[in-house]
């Protein structure tokens, strides 16, 4: 096994290498060269959805593994340029986003119409795009929490991506429009040959109480997840969850149980299994977002996030901020320190 991610999972090295996860792992669809033709060959995706799934896997360091490491930029709409570039400027400029991508060789660029479009002739067929259609801006004020097209469907097929991706807040009051909008926009994908990608993400200030915020909880977030892939989507993004018993705490809608005594635990990969479990148990992939950066410990965080995930039965991690707000080269290693976490045989599937 690799030493440098023992070294950087330090003392909870024991406990994420060696947990035995309480849902067995042979009831998973679980990531592999063969993923495609296993999970998505007898489905009524069109044949060109299955060619591009299939390219994604077999781009960047992590090709023909099936397992995805995505480089996402978006923020500079919903966390404000300056807020999200300021700490390494070169990233105002778009060419340097795609850049990064593929000197860190990442399987998919995710980013906006106009940082995609900006490049598109340049770039588009040398690393696989997925355009994110939609946005929650927040130079409005009062600050709204909603998402709103900013593309469609077709402008992402016209530049060549190859996927396309969007958010839904689920359990918010915009939600309804957003499922129904985001529903349509990846059905037209589908017909035109691109792969669909939904970050299943949580708003509802009922969410967050005084004990805990059960926005990041793994029975609110795999419920979620099993929304988003009841409109199709192919690949789910979804935070790592850092809690469980939302249904419980908030006292809204149903849940069982089981859920918390056969289904998950306390420990952080049977959290995330349950997220997987949400995902068809696994027939869509499920990518985790590898969160805010945080400075000095975003290596040995990141790659804690990537062997949870992996040992888990997920299919990969999406890492935008702690990869671009520092120094391109530093930037491409921690890139490449989550994928040698999902490139390590020996860190297999809990």
């Amino acid at each position: 096994m690799n030493k440098k991610i023992v070294e950087l999972l330090g003392k909870e090295a024991d406990s994420l290498l060696n947990h035995k996860a309480k849902v067995p792992a042979n009831t998973l669809h679980l990531p592999g060269p063969d993923y495609v033709d296993r999970s998505y060959g007898l489905s009524d995706r069109p044949v060109p959805v299955l060619r591009n799934l299939q390219l994604m896997l077999n781009t960047g360091r992590l090709a023909k593994t099936g397992y995805l490491s995505i480089l996402p930029v978006d923020q500079g709409i919903e966390h404000s340029a300056g807020a999200s570039f300021a700490p390494n400027p070169v990233y105002f400029d778009p060419e340097n986003i795609v850049k990064l991508a593929i000197e860190g060789g990442c399987n998919a660029v995710a980013s906006t119409l106009g940082v995609l479009g900006a490049v598109s002739r340049k770039y588009a067929h040398k690393i696989p795009f997925m355009l994110k259609i939609n946005h929650n801006e927040f130079l409005s004020y009062p600050n709204k929490y909603d998402q709103i097209m900013f593309a469609n469907i077709r402008q992402a097929y016209d530049m060549g991506a190859v996927s396309v991706g969007a958010t839904i807040y689920f359990g918010s009051d915009e939600s309804g429009r957003q499922i129904i909008e985001v529903s349509q926009a990846f059905r037209q994908a589908h017909e035109l040959g691109m792969a669909t990608v939904l970050w299943c993400y949580l708003r509802n200030s009922a969410f967050k109480t005084d004990k805990m915020d059960y926005h990041v909880a793994a029975d609110l977030t795999s419920q979620a997840n099993h929304l988003g892939v009841t409109i199709e989507a192919d690949i789910i993004k979804q935070k790592q969850p850092e809690c469980n018993g939302g249904y419980e705490a908030v006292k809204f809608g149903k849940t069982h149980k089981k859920v918390y005594s056969d289904l998950s635990s306390d420990h952080p990969i049977d959290l995330t299994r349950y997220q997987v479990i949400g995902c068809y148990m696994g027939r869509a992939g499920l990518i985790n977002s590898g969160g805010a950066s945080s400075g000095d410990g975003d290596m040995a965080q990141a790659v804690k996030t990537a062997v949870i995930n992996k040992r888990a039965g997920g299919m990969g991690l999406i890492s935008g901020r702690k990869a671009f707000q520092r120094p391109m080269k530093e930037g491409v290693e921690l890139l490449n320190a989550i994928q040698d976490v999902y490139l390590d045989k020996d860190i297999t599937i809990a």
